[in-house]
């Protein structure tokens, strides 16, 4: 009896084991894979004018790669596009994070899309210092933005290269604008040398400000404010509605002791609440004033002028600190002057000055 209790063999044993049935195949034995065509300049225009979203992802994902070959590539794309572009209004919005960015572009966004519009938003994400890492959230933030057939929103990372990134975003905007994008939205950063950049590439810009927000930003608000068209105390709801409204009234008179802009144009406060839609509606029209009287006096496109000899300017320093880095002799001399620099044996100075006499040296020779 009890050897047919332990007998696993016996079907009515509680210690017998079944057959069971054999793990189902993980892999589709019918899938085939499809190695994505590889797209020429030509290609790349094409689809981008025709609006083709998914071409315009990969052209702007050329654009940011480092790889030299795909940098030689998105330069063709580029210039067969700049025929195409210049379009559009590019508007830039900054404010420090917390201030509701991407909220209130959402809801700009939309009311601009409900009534026709076709809109990119390049948002520049913060990345990590040390990773290089970054979030890449705004897509998440504007949930139904992101989801609308006439709006396209590309975050950017810093990855610390603000430079870069000032760079790579011009570039973007030429696609975007042939792409038939005719409001180019720029979210920055919010925090410092990012707004100048910003500033430097767009037509009309966009501070948004807190009430309350206390005087430890005052130091980044004088610059800021100096450069915003416009201004609005966003999150104006509510118990915080006429808080917004005073601090409103002191921004208008602090705009009073800035000296008269050379474009003609009076900065103009607001308040607003991205969460309710108010106000959103006026900001868009004081944009729109903005672009009609600098497009009247001929400011508009003398601002586009300039920024395009920046971008000249810009390039050529890139340039050229692009050859003297990746020269190989120069790389040799910098690994062996760090050594020296570190024992503190020779001024980096010095050593900074002889390998750029090195670098000219190395030109004339070949």
């Amino acid at each position: 009896m009890y050897d047919q209790i332990i007998d696993k063999n016996n079907k009515n044993s509680a210690l017998s084991v079944s057959k069971g049935k054999a793990d189902p195949v993980t892999v589709n034995t019918n899938l085939k894979i499809v190695k994505r065509k590889t797209l020429s300049a030509d290609d790349y225009v094409k689809g981008i004018i025709e609006g083709n979203r998914t071409v315009l992802s990969r052209a702007i994902t050329l654009i940011e790669s480092s790889r030299y070959e795909d940098s030689l590539l998105a330069q063709k794309v580029i210039e067969k596009c700049l025929p195409y572009s210049g379009g559009s209004v590019r508007l830039g919005i900054t404010g420090v994070p917390g201030v509701g960015k991407s909220t209130f572009i959402e809801a700009l966004g939309k009311m601009l899309t409900n009534d026709g519009h076709k809109i990119a938003v390049l948002a520049i994400d913060p990345s990590s210092q040390k990773s290089k890492g970054s979030i890449l959230g705004d897509k998440t933030r504007m949930e139904e933005l992101s989801q609308d057939a006439n709006a396209f929103i590309r975050p950017s990372p810093s990855a610390g290269n603000l430079g870069g990134v000032a760079r790579k975003t011009r570039e973007i905007i030429i696609l975007c604008e042939a792409a038939g994008f005719d409001i180019v939205i720029i979210e920055t950063v919010g925090v410092g040398q990012s707004e100048v950049l910003a500033h430097s590439m767009v037509d009309f810009f966009l501070l948004l400000q807190l009430a309350n927000a206390g005087d430890e930003l005052q130091g980044i608000k004088r610059g800021i404010m100096e450069m915003a068209d416009a201004i609005a105390v966003n999150k104006a709801e509510g118990k915080m509605k006429e808080i917004s409204e005073t601090a409103a009234s002191a921004y208008r008179n602090a705009l009073h002791l800035f000296p008269q802009n050379e474009n003609g144009w009076t900065p103009r406060v607001y308040t607003c609440s991205a969460y309710t839609k108010d106000g959103i509606k006026d900001i868009w029209q004081c944009v729109e004033d903005f672009v009609a009287l600098t497009k009247q006096n001929g400011y508009f496109y003398k601002n586009r002028n300039e920024q395009n000899l920046r971008i000249l300017d810009e390039s050529i320093k890139q340039s050229l600190l692009d050859n003297f880095y990746n020269n190989s002799e120069i790389k040799l001399q910098i690994a062996k002057a760090k050594d020296d620099i570190l024992d503190n044996r020779i001024s980096a100075y010095i050593i900074a000055q002889d390998l750029i006499d090195k670098y000219y040296k190395s030109l004339v020779q070949q």
